[in-house]
């Protein structure tokens, strides 16, 4: 048995022993609402270039009402990795899964089990995207994989395959049909309890279809660009990799155009060409298509979000429900001329969070705490009166909400991808309230079946984040930050210690990493 599936099986074994703290005070419902890498440059709240041409009318809604965190980052900004720490409250490193391939075995822990223990009844419906079979819901229909966003498919008790096929087809768009499940489900609950729902959409991610309706939004606008949208490799910033470029993404668009059904997955908005085009007008091309596209697919969200808002209103739940609404990481859209996720810079990493609970949380609030993705599962059973497991690694952040930020409260971040490619090594990092270090040391897991090794690598990047917050220039060599530098060094060996991510069992990695990690030089070859 792999070390990292005995801790969830502990936590599993604890669920038998957890106890409600209060029943005297009437629980709240927690409704959790996440998109697929809906990154914060699209919702109007977070400001940015895209202000004032993102559809979020209902986003702002909800956080007229709640709060907003600003600094709310992931620990492995990848979909089912991220969604896995989002269920258990655990790094990758202790919830066993790393990447894209691995999956949540049934039989782990998660916050669904210990609400579900302690009464409250459980319900998900849209993308689960974690391979093995939803546990701790009562109910649940959820896409096959990535799922398809017209007339999607959707798994439940009855139909569930490992392998993640098949399903009942339902005619309509994803975000849509989605939203009526979790709507309908509402309606017919059962009353007595209260509830926990999770209502997961496939959009925002590629292909970025769209709903019909949306065809002809910005048919005639010119979106504005990102500074970065012309850095075009790594010799420009000092970084120390070549990155998802936007060229990856036209090129895949000219080949659906050219070969309709023989790619990965299908496109709107076709045919596709860069016919005569050289690369700055290229580039530019790609750029208004994608986020074109991407903000077409984020219209269909804000509908629906203002769909549940009005249930919730409707019915006087609004007064008793915990309403969340996220992105299970950060994505580039155009910034350092890339796009897709996965990286420690600030569009990927950072995760949009508002939050709505009229009996705790003032209207029309901010905190620039540094909360994590890990934290999710333990402030969702503060709210049911449950306490958390021992193994669970995050912490409530609800005095945080209330104003009442604990005096012990982090004041960094640590981050890991595990998967390795040259365009996007693997890496760790640190993140504290104006620094950012990472060491880019482009290795895989012994257990990868990716057995990629990056020769120019390891190295590492630095960015003093209120001088340079688009993270342009890595800093790394600049002396005058070397004592900087040197301490958060020393800060991210605690951490890694601290969440037990010592590349035990991997001696390749370890050997390279805490080399690294202790030696006095940077970037030594």
């Amino acid at each position: 048995m792999r070390p990292e599936l005995k801790v969830c099986l502990g936590t599993a074994a604890l669920l038998c022993n957890l106890t409600v703290k209060s029943s005297a005070q009437e629980r709240p419902n927690i409704l959790f609402i996440m998109a697929d890498d809906h990154t914060s440059q699209s919702w109007g709240i977070y400001g940015g270039i895209l202000e004032k041409h993102t559809p979020d009318s209902n986003i702002k809604r909800l956080a007229a009402k709640g709060c907003v965190l600003n600094n709310c980052f992931c620990t492995n900004s990848i979909c089912v990795p991220s969604r896995a720490s989002i269920m258990t409250g655990q790094y990758s490193n202790r919830n066993g899964v790393y990447t894209l391939s691995d999956g949540l075995p049934t039989e782990s822990g998660s916050v669904a089990k210990i609400l579900q223990q302690n009464g409250y009844e459980t319900a998900l419906f849209g993308k689960w995207h974690l391979k093995k079979e939803p546990a701790g819901f009562e109910t649940y229909k959820v896409l096959p994989g990535q799922g398809r966003y017209q007339n999607p498919y959707y798994l439940t008790k009855g139909n569930w395959r490992d392998n993640e096929t098949g399903g009942t087809e339902y005619q309509g768009f994803e975000t849509d049909i989605t939203t009526s499940f979790a709507i309908d489900w509402m309606k017919n609950r059962d009353d007595k309890k209260p509830f926990f729902l999770m209502c997961h959409f496939k959009a925002t991610h590629e292909p970025w279809e769209y709903a019909e309706r949306f065809e002809n939004l910005y048919q005639d606008a010119d979106l504005p660009y990102p500074s970065g949208i012309l850095d075009f490799g790594k010799e420009t910033t000092g970084r120390t990799f070549k990155g998802q470029q936007l060229e990856i993404l036209g090129s895949r668009w000219v080949q659906a155009s050219l070969f309709p059904g023989k790619g990965w997955t299908s496109y709107p908005g076709l045919p596709f060409s860069l016919e005569g085009l050289d690369s700055i007008q290229a580039r530019k091309k790609i750029y208004q298509k994608f986020v074109k596209d991407y903000l077409r697919c984020a219209a269909g969200i804000n509908d629906n979000l203002g769909k549940i808002l009005d249930y919730l209103e409707e019915t006087g739940l609004d007064k008793n429900t915990v309403v969340i609404y996220t992105s299970d990481q950060g994505y580039f859209l155009g910034e350092h001329g890339f796009f897709d996720k996965r990286m420690i810079y600030e569009e990927s990493l950072r995760m949009p969070f508002v939050i709505c609970y009229p009996k705790e949380i003032k209207g029309g609030k901010r905190i620039d705490d540094i909360i994590l993705n890990i934290d999710f599962p333990a402030l969702f059973l503060d709210y049911a009166g449950v306490k958390k497991p021992e193994d669970m690694q995050g912490e409530s952040f609800r005095e945080n909400l209330r104003g009442k930020t604990p005096g012990n409260w982090r004041k960094s971040m640590y981050y890991r991808y595990w998967e390795n490619e040259p365009l996007r090594p693997a890496h760790l990092g640190i993140r504290n309230e104006r620094y950012k270090l990472a060491l880019f040391y482009g290795q895989p897991k012994a257990s990868s079946s990716k057995k990629i090794v990056l020769p120019d690598l390891p190295a590492w990047e630095f960015y003093d984040l209120k001088k340079d917050p688009q993270e342009t220039r890595n800093a790394v060599e600049d002396p005058r930050y070397r004592a900087v530098i040197a301490e958060m060094r020393k800060e991210l060996i605690k951490l890694r210690e601290d969440y037990q991510d010592t590349d035990d069992g991997d001696p390749v990695i370890q050997d390279i990493v805490t080399r690294y990690l202790y030696t006095n030089e940077i970037n030594e070859r």
